[in-house]
């Protein structure tokens, strides 16, 4: 569109101007600039307001209908875990600010995108983590976000009541898993793909996924979970960290490697994502392996799976600990499901359990090559130090 322009004032006395009648004139030019003001204005808009022709409407994942901005260049994320996807998608350098987890971390940080992007600290501070929200916050933002990104985990918020109080889209988003709820999984990557316009993105994430998910699976397609060893993953964080009875039903490691899951006889294969199972239990059914989840050792002395086992006589006489076939794992749970730890663990469990099947993988290697995809960095070495270099490790307990 071409603005109006004049190389010069041009003034008329009354009566002397060609071809307009005396006192027409002044009503003619009052319309121009009218009309003038009329062509320009649409082409200029209001900070951040969006205009009529400039907006798209989405369905989020629990079917509301929301409006957004053609282009979206600002953004928050809120929830457990949605920050980590937006790291993913190669557009974590659009955010505007950040909930408390991502500026004051934890004592023991097991959360690879962060880890990989530090600088997530420096950003401003909008609500709590958890989708604690703080709405006052988030409209004092400068620059003001797009659009708020929140994954559900479980507690129903009025999703709408924060949209009003901010004057912002809110879209939602379920974080799912890599077994029994992908599908949520993959909805959510191409969601935020499509808000972010980053759908190749979202697309070459969910392949990759697929296609480790893949390699996995063929290294041991002709292996039968009854024929193979009964494994058992202890320790693992649940909103925190836990002792040895926590446990995952559904661990996607072993589901991909085609593993005997204690965890998943013992609760009848419901689709739980976590249970905590008696001492008798594991007694009881004595894996022949066990894995320990490295976040228990931020436990205070004696809360922790590694001073259970070596602590408690119950444990002392499991197979897996007199035959010294215990394995520490990158924390599987850290703000939500680390992915590329999923993925990375699976790697590793696999050379241990099938050892010929895997023995082309050197584990840490391919749990930085996942984290540099998924997150444009390393991150593992920096986490497993942490963790006194007990993940992807052989651990004594006698």
């Amino acid at each position: 569109m071409q603005s109006l322009s004049f190389n010069r004032p041009v003034f008329f006395a009354k009566n002397q101007v060609p071809g307009i009648f005396p006192g027409i004139f002044p009503v003619i030019l009052a319309g121009l600039l009218i009309l003038t003001w009329l062509i320009l204005i649409p082409c200029q808009g209001y900070a951040g307001q969006v205009l009529p022709g400039q907006t798209r409407t989405m369905t989020d994942a629990f079917g509301r209908t929301v409006s957004l901005p053609e282009k979206v260049e600002r953004v928050i994320c809120s929830g457990a875990g949605c920050l980590r996807l937006l790291t993913y998608l190669n557009a974590h350098d659009r955010i505007t600010a950040v909930d408390s987890i991502e500026i004051k971390g934890a004592p023991v940080d097991a959360r690879p995108y962060a880890v990989a992007n530090p600088g997530f600290r420096k950003y401003p501070l909008f609500g709590e983590f958890r989708g604690l929200d703080n709405p006052e916050l988030i409209a004092g933002l400068d620059p003001q976000p797009q659009v708020i990104l929140k994954t559900f985990t479980g507690r129903t918020q009025d999703w709408d009541q924060l949209q009003t109080k901010t004057g912002i889209p809110v879209v939602v988003l379920k974080y799912g898993n890599l077994t029994y709820d992908r599908a949520s999984l993959e909805h959510a990557l191409r969601t935020m793909g499509q808000v972010m316009g980053e759908t190749q993105r979202a697309e070459a994430v969910i392949g990759y996924f697929n296609a480790l998910e893949k390699d996995i699976k063929e290294r041991v397609r002709d292996m039968v979970p009854d024929q193979g060893p009964a494994c058992y993953v202890g320790g693992l964080a649940q909103r925190g960290a836990h002792g040895f009875q926590s446990t995952e039903p559904w661990f996607a490691p072993f589901a991909f490697l085609n593993i005997t899951n204690m965890a998943a006889e013992v609760t009848g294969g419901k689709q739980l994502s976590h249970a905590v199972i008696s001492k008798e239990e594991i007694v009881f059914r004595d894996p022949d392996i066990i894995f320990l989840d490295t976040s228990t050792l931020s436990l205070s002395s004696g809360a922790g799976a590694l001073d259970q086992l070596r602590n408690d006589p119950a444990y002392q006489g499991l197979s897996a600990v007199k035959n010294g076939r215990v394995f520490g794992l990158f924390p599987y749970n850290s703000y939500n499901q680390n992915f590329e730890s999923i993925f990375a663990n699976a790697y590793y469990i696999g050379k241990v359990v099938y050892p010929e099947r895997f023995s082309d993988v050197e584990p840490m290697e391919k749990a930085e090559e996942i984290s540099i995809f998924l997150n444009g960095g390393p991150a593992f070495e920096i986490i497993n130090r942490q963790f006194d270099g007990l993940a992807f490790s052989q651990i004594m307990i006698r």
